[in-house]
């Protein structure tokens, strides 16, 4: 995924946000799929789930916008390429589009639909998980109140769609999808580490519009800003994660 001032390095992503493959099971187990589909895994990044339906007999093509992730899905053997969701080449390909923590990132949603419809087979499916309506809010609006504060436009910086259930089904609807569930779920999530990692992977489209003299400063100020709403009683951060999920085929 390309977004102005954020970049996606393998590593770290692992490192800080290696709970997104893990809790994108569920979504895994929505799409079913079966042994010898080809599905389209959507904003693949380095390909954790990628493999992983792989390893279930599909013939899977991952995608994703950012060159380094793809170079590590490359890396472990899958067939990945550099291609931006927003502008989706394929046509008539797929048994089935599959995303996970990707659709969120994407600010057009209508030409995501639009890409996947030409994408899948007809009566292909579409299944997904990504931020939904108030996810990551206090997190989202300490940030944004953070650059403002420097002079930074807020709406400028913010990288995120997370729509609603409503919004969503009709984008869905109106590219030609029958929507067979999509539901928002609160999913507190510990963090596995300080919430420094979490804003180093996620936060840089705002930080990186700061002076780099004072980026460090206002990590420091947001760390101490957020600790006594976003940790646990034994000090563990628990980031406030809102998940739109979805299933829908494609009529």
């Amino acid at each position: 995924m390309t977004i102005a001032n954020q970049h996606w390095d393998p590593d770290r992503y692992r490192q800080n946000a290696g709970f997104v493959a893990e809790l994108g099971m569920p979504v895994v187990e929505l799409l079913a799929p079966q042994r010898g589909e080809r599905i389209l895994d959507l904003g693949c990044g380095d390909g954790a789930l990628t493999a992983k339906l792989a390893a279930m007999g599909c013939v899977v093509t991952g995608c994703d916008a950012s060159v380094d992730q793809i170079r590590k899905a490359r890396e472990d053997g899958l067939d990945a390429h550099v291609m931006d969701g927003q502008a989706l080449t394929f046509e008539g390909e797929f048994d089935a589009v599959f995303s996970n923590a990707a659709l969120h990132w994407m600010k057009k949603p209508d030409a995501v639909i639009s890409g996947v419809a030409k994408a899948l087979k007809p009566g292909g499916r579409f299944v997904g998980e990504f931020g939904g309506a108030g996810n990551v809010q206090t997190l989202r609006t300490a940030l944004r109140t953070a650059v403002a504060v420097h002079g930074v436009d807020p709406d400028a910086a913010d990288p995120w769609y997370f729509p609603t259930v409503e919004d969503y089904r009709a984008r869905l609807e109106a590219a030609g999808f029958n929507v067979r569930s999509i539901e928002l779920i609160e999913r507190p999530t510990p963090l596995p580490g300080d919430v420094g990692g979490w804003l180093a992977t996620f936060g840089e489209s705002f930080l990186n519009r700061l002076d780099p003299t004072i980026r460090e400063g206002t990590v420091t100020a947001l760390r101490a800003s957020l600790r006594p709403v976003l940790t646990d009683p034994d000090g563990v951060w628990i980031a406030d994660y809102v998940r739109l999920r979805f299933s829908a085929v494609l009529a």
